[in-house]
């Protein structure tokens, strides 16, 4: 059995990265089809839980395009899936992001080189100059937008301008954790692509070939079994003590609205000062949790509650990435978090 990463060597790779697919044979089908019938949406929405497989659907796509612009020859119309060889040359330029036919909006380094919360309306405004340039012979221009639900307002109008009038042998695939908050007019103009969290099985064969580690671990397993079909929630959930952290925090959440200042303490000094890990099992939890919540509770009779903890979670998410992205203390964020759960749950 080979040893366990360390937490430091249990790196995510870039999706960009990433040769394989684990599930979603269904959603690779119907891109491909759509593809080889000569008449393909010009923008996918691939949405569904985080950690699930969609940036790297979407690379996927976007490799497979980029190699065969003629959706018409032989090689394409007997093909069964997206896959290309990992030393096919546009396999390679993709990896290193270095395929001109390609633009990814994601959220970049801002002036002090620290990760922005947002996708600018400047980075977005990239797409017209990209699908402006003229592309080599029968080429085509992917833009993948990782994730539609970073997009700032004035950005996702940027990116509905160039979405109501596509550019010949464009496509959009827009990626989502949120499919429901995006714009509508946005959304109107996508063909939607739903995928479903994985089966354990898959979590563990896509987890193992991620990190080295081998399928029939243990503690592999377990961690599969509560990632919910996310393959990046199982790598969380393997790194250092996530799994009794996230445990601490599903047991205060079970007393709310009651909190224990000690106990609040105790998790805030267990999360550290600069775990990204810690920090990414803690708001995993509390996604679970309120999701949770949001599917199980009568609406009709609770509909005031689920508003307020819907309202808290968009908050939730904005504290813990400016917690993430600017080194911040956990504790503080803790306790907040904490409060305002307490306060929409009385």
């Amino acid at each position: 059995m080979s040893a366990r990463k360390t937490e430091p060597e249990m790196a995510f790779r870039h999706p960009r990265e990433t040769a394989d697919l684990f599930g979603h044979g269904g959603a690779e089908a119907a891109l491909l089809n759509a593809y080889r019938s000569g008449r393909i949406p010009h923008a996918w929405l691939i949405g569904g839980p985080q950690g699930i497989g969609k940036a790297t659907l979407a690379y996927r796509m976007a490799r497979f395009v980029l190699a065969n612009a003629d959706p018409m020859k032989s090689s394409v119309q007997r093909a069964e899936t997206l896959a290309l060889e990992p030393n096919d040359p546009v396999a390679r330029q993709v990896a290193a992001n270095a395929h001109g036919g390609l633009l990814v909006l994601e959220r970049g380094l801002n002036d002090r080189g620290v990760l922005r919360t947002v996708i600018t309306v400047d980075e977005t405004r990239e797409t017209i100059s990209f699908f402006g340039s003229t592309a080599a012979v029968g080429g085509w221009r992917v833009c993948i937008v990782d994730t539609v639900d970073e997009l700032n307002p004035n950005a996702a109008n940027a990116l509905l301008k160039i979405l109501e009038e596509p550019p010949q042998r464009s496509l959009f695939l827009l990626v989502s954790h949120s499919p429901a908050r995006a714009l509508p007019t946005i959304l109107s103009r996508c063909r939607k692509l739903p995928l479903r969290p994985l089966a354990t099985g898959d979590v563990i064969r896509a987890a193992a070939h991620a990190s080295g580690i081998a399928s029939d671990d243990a503690t592999l397993a377990e961690a599969a079994d509560a990632s919910e079909g996310s393959v990046s929630r199982a790598l969380t959930l393997m790194g250092g003590d996530a799994l009794k952290l996230q445990q601490r925090t599903a047991a205060l959440l079970a007393s709310l609205p009651r909190v224990d200042p000690r106990e609040l303490h105790a998790l805030g000094d267990a999360l550290g000062t600069s775990d990204r890990v810690a920090l990414a099992a803690f708001i995993d939890g509390i996604d679970r949790w309120i999701g949770e919540k949001l599917r199980t509770e009568d609406a009709n009779a609770n509909l005031p509650r689920l508003a307020r903890l819907a309202e808290v979670w968009e908050k939730i998410v904005r504290a813990a990435r400016d917690t993430e992205s600017y080194n911040l203390e956990r504790k503080p964020l803790v306790f907040s978090v904490f409060g305002m759960l307490a306060e929409a749950t009385r």
